[in-house]
């Protein structure tokens, strides 16, 4: 029963961002949107309930079965993949190169945001 109960949660947090995107127009996918509204609720919780947890472990156990559409996909348009091969290698090329590098700068900040604000909690508890 808990495992439905996390399931019915996860996809309550889709359905409600699907449902706010279509509505204010956001140009990002609602499962995204949903997925960052959980988190901020699990923020503010300071915990994940069990449900949710056994319900996302179950997922994730089983994840490699998610990729079998995208498989699927690629097969149905392998004809237009073998036409524009160029293009999607220097897409798929240029936005992993951005995503490492944007990652890194961001890891670097937090690192440095992080050292600093336990130092100033020390000052000021001195």
């Amino acid at each position: 029963m808990q495992f439905l109960n996390g399931i019915t949660l996860l996809l309550i947090y889709q359905l409600v961002g699907e449902v706010t995107v279509r509505l204010l127009g956001i140009p990002i996918p609602g499962p995204v949107l949903g997925m960052v509204m959980l988190f901020i609720t699990l923020m503010i919780r300071g915990a994940a309930p069990d449900s949710v947890e056994q319900a996302s472990g179950a997922l994730l156990s089983h994840l490699s079965l998610l990729f079998v559409p995208a498989g699927v996909g690629m097969m149905a348009h392998f004809h237009r993949i073998a036409e524009e091969w160029v293009p999607i290698t220097l897409s798929l090329l240029l936005s992993t190169v951005i995503t490492m590098v944007a990652t890194a700068l961001i890891m670097q900040a937090t690192t440095r945001w992080l050292v600093k604000q336990p130092m100033a909690e020390e000052q000021n508890n001195d």
